[in-house]
């Protein structure tokens, strides 16, 4: 899961702050019948009581769908996950991610981090991964798995597009989502259904992340670094 889509380098710049629209408020309520949650109560009012102290709201639309890959841009910093995860609790929204199949030993911990999403892949052979994951929805169960193609908190020229290879082998979309700082929303924006053509459907991803603001503008990756420098 490690082939790259190249672009062009240039010098790190700090993202416009301009918003191409205003998203609707999203909520709990706001999930379809098909969604993979939590199935929380008490959870979903805490985090959502924690996000509006905080000042972040979460805004946009999940389409009513079983399973999808989300993307989760920008993440520049350990911080993110203070507003992510909350934001996940407050709408009851399952997002599983891949873990270690190590940690999965101990009995107790595999109980734990599987409450959590986390699902067992053994990383030793990179194909390997890329094929368990796609077997993992074509069983047909609900899942959401949450993915970061930047692979790095720091600035990196290109994504990682295992993300991409992984929705058109297992024929579901793409999911992106936005922390942005400046607005202080966590953003669910356009699913994005892969046609096959990489270089195709990246800048329809790309695009939807214009003017968004991480928490270290200066580590912005180069794909959305140069989508903030192109014009309207």
């Amino acid at each position: 899961m490690t082939s790259k889509f190249t672009h062009r380098s240039k010098p790190p710049i700090a993202a416009s702050s301009a918003r191409s629209k205003i998203l609707p408020k999203l909520s709990k309520k706001d999930l379809g019948h098909l969604i993979p949650k939590r199935g929380g109560t008490i959870a979903p009012v805490i985090a959502s009581f924690l996000l509006k102290t905080s000042g972040w709201r979460i805004v946009g639309e999940i389409p009513d769908i079983s399973q999808a890959v989300v993307l989760a841009l920008p993440h520049t910093s350990n911080v993110d996950g203070v507003y992510a995860l909350p934001s996940l609790f407050a709408l009851d929204l399952k997002i599983s991610i891949m873990g270690k199949h190590t940690l999965f030993k101990v009995p107790v911990l595999a109980q734990l981090l599987r409450w959590m999403g986390i699902i067992p892949i053994d990383r030793g052979n990179k194909g390997s991964v890329l094929q368990a994951s796609i077997d993992k929805f074509k069983t047909g169960e609900p899942l959401f798995l949450g993915l970061s193609p930047e692979g790095t908190r720091e600035y990196t020229k290109d994504w990682k597009t295992g993300f991409y290879y992984l929705a058109v082998g297992a024929g579901i979309p793409i999911l992106p989502v936005a922390l942005d700082y400046n607005t202080k929303e966590v953003r669910f924006l356009s699913a994005v259904y892969p046609t096959g053509d990489i270089e195709a459907d990246l800048p329809k991803i790309y695009a939807q992340y214009k003017g968004v603001i991480p928490r270290h503008p200066e580590r912005l990756s180069q794909p959305l670094q140069d989508v903030n420098n192109s014009a309207d």
